[in-house]
């Protein structure tokens, strides 16, 4: 039996759901029955607002704190006339559901996605591994990928000479959940900022609300015009692929500083252990013959100074490109163009829009109408 005809069995027996008191957004759905068998099979609740039907979150039963980052995925191209009695069957295979948000619109029909939260982390690659592309009605196929939970946005027209405390405390004034301010020294000038900040907040919503507060002609800091817009999302990796990492990427260089310099100064601690250095501007990449040879060099030289800069030293995050790309397009609802995907390489190593930038990705992909505060020379 399909999901189709199970639907329709549950639409045609009166005692189905006959036991749960009917939620507003699924009282008088064309499926309505089988939204309350399955509500009924599961212990889940459902409700309807703000143009989302939330089918569970928590769960029945559900102890202890809310899943980590990283348990969501996107699920698009769902047919219109698809609900969650046909959704959720299909993703529970994979692992238990937290919650499913479907969008929906004003004519009762869903808007084409949704987005699946999982209890734990692995269930939610699962779901990307084993779900995009699966079948959900003939020659209907579903996308899945990693959502995008951004809660960073970056906020230009910061004057130069304000220091992280200075911003951290003003952007804490005028919006709400702020948890940390990321402020990148002037690669001429380390006493200098470089005319923005990266902020970060405690959940996507804080992060929306501060987005739609600090639009541009809304609010001013010190005095000055800002411009806001969300920043490159972080892209979790593959901790079994982290562990293969033997690039450490380092920030905060003098411009003067050498790449000889570089690969004499990461190299002291075993001759030869250092393959190449690529420096770009005031950071660069130490690419070394081995991993332990470059975790030994981040735990030494990490927080040091080389010719009068303090050194942060991390190790290098590789990103496949068709991640990226997926991520992109969840994230802005759009992204580079298929000549410039092409063009990319396999891995880029992220770490700030500098280096995308240097890599090939769009400077627009990256960072909307403020990629005039990223010049590449």
């Amino acid at each position: 039996m399909t999901a189709e005809d199970s639907a329709t069995a549950m639409n045609s027996d009166p005692t189905v759901g006959s036991s749960i008191k009917v939620p507003e957004g699924v009282a008088g759905a064309p499926n309505e029955a089988a939204l309350l068998a399955l509500m009924e099979r599961t212990g889940y609740s459902m409700v309807q607002e703000n143009g989302q039907r939330k089918y569970g979150g928590p769960p029945p039963g559900w102890e202890g704190p809310h899943p980590q980052r990283g348990c969501e995925v996107f699920v698009g191209k769902i047919p219109r006339d698809v609900y969650e009695d046909e959704l959720v069957p299909v993703f529970e295979t994979v692992g238990r559901i937290y919650e499913l948000r479907l969008m929906m619109d004003f004519d009762g029909k869903n808007r084409g996605y949704a987005f699946v939260m999982y209890c734990h982390k692995h269930e939610a690659k699962r779901a990307v591994r084993e779900l995009n592309n699966y079948e959900i009605r003939p020659g209907r196929l579903l996308g899945v990928c990693c959502s995008v939970d951004n809660c960073r946005l970056f906020i230009g027209g910061i004057p130069k000479m304000k220091k992280r405390g200075e911003i951290l405390e003003e952007i804490a004034k005028v919006t709400e959940g702020v948890l940390n301010v990321i402020v990148y020294a002037s690669a001429a000038d380390k006493m200098k900022n470089r005319g923005f900040a990266f902020v970060e907040y405690e959940s996507h919503r804080a992060a929306a609300m501060a987005r739609r507060k600090l639009m541009p002609g809304r609010i001013q800091l010190w005095g000055h015009q800002i411009a806001v817009d969300w920043a490159e999302p972080e892209i979790d990796v593959d901790e079994d692929v982290m562990q293969t990492v033997k690039i450490l990427y380092v920030r905060n260089l003098m411009i003067e500083t050498t790449e000889e310099t570089i690969k004499r100064s990461f190299g002291q601690f075993n001759p030869g252990c250092v393959e190449r250095v690529k420096k770009i501007r005031d950071y660069a990449f130490v690419h070394f013959t081995s991993r332990e040879d470059a975790v030994h060099a981040m735990n030494n030289l990490n927080g040091t100074e080389l010719e009068g800069s303090c050194l942060e030293v991390t190790l290098a995050k590789p990103v496949d490109k068709e991640q990226y790309s997926r991520y992109q397009k969840a994230a802005k609802g759009g992204g580079g163009s298929a000549e410039a995907v092409a063009q990319q390489p396999s891995y880029v190593y992220s770490c700030d829009p500098y280096t995308l930038a240097y890599y090939g990705y769009p400077y627009n992909a990256l960072i909307g109408p403020n990629r005039d505060y990223f010049v590449k020379s």
